[in-house]
């Protein structure tokens, strides 16, 4: 099934998505890595978690003037979150974008708030920042370009695959244990 989405989410919108849909999203989206993590855990979110959309990424920034471009953006590696994500989706954040998928701790969380951890490929950073309409703001830059927080405005970002669903459904998984067949 392929799924637009709107930012902010509802539990609404994401307790029905399955692992294998495809989805796309408009409105506002959040980059976040390793030390933004860490910071919104230790000092609080510079932004309304609530619904929000979290894209574990490090994107190439490009400064004219006092303007910034995003140049591209692609998915990090999200196990990297793993000891912080639990905390950020407790929080309100009802969708993960990354690759690699992420723990059973992630996993609980993901059904304990209803949230979904969504694919995106990597190598696709020139397809993925075309989808970025504007950067709306930045916050904590003093943690240098790719750890900032970039808060986005894109539409139809995508193509996004469910990987990890909110009834416990894990693509990651299902793939090892056909492998192991």
């Amino acid at each position: 099934m392929i799924v637009n989405l709107q930012t902010p989410l509802t539990k609404e919108d994401t307790e029905k998505l399955r692992i294998k849909d495809s989805v796309y999203i408009s409105g506002t989206i959040y980059t976040a890595r390793d030390s933004a993590h860490k910071r919104i855990i230790e000092k609080g979110a510079p932004v309304n978690l609530e619904g929000a959309v979290i894209f574990h990424a490090g994107p190439i920034i490009r400064k004219q003037d006092d303007n910034y471009q995003m140049v591209a953006v692609g998915p990090t590696t999200s196990t990297r979150m793993n000891p912080y994500q639990t905390e950020i989706l407790d929080q309100g954040a009802l969708a993960i974008i990354g690759k690699g998928g992420m723990d059973e701790h992630t996993s609980d969380a993901l059904k304990r708030n209803k949230a979904v951890f969504l694919a995106a490929v990597g190598g696709c950073a020139a397809l993925y920042v075309s989808s970025v309409e504007k950067i709306k703001n930045v916050h904590w830059l003093d943690l240098g370009v790719p750890e900032a927080i970039w808060e986005l405005e894109v539409k139809d970002f995508g193509p996004l695959i469910v990987a990890m669903d909110s009834e416990g459904g894990d693509l990651y998984e299902e793939v090892r244990q056909r492998n192991k067949s």
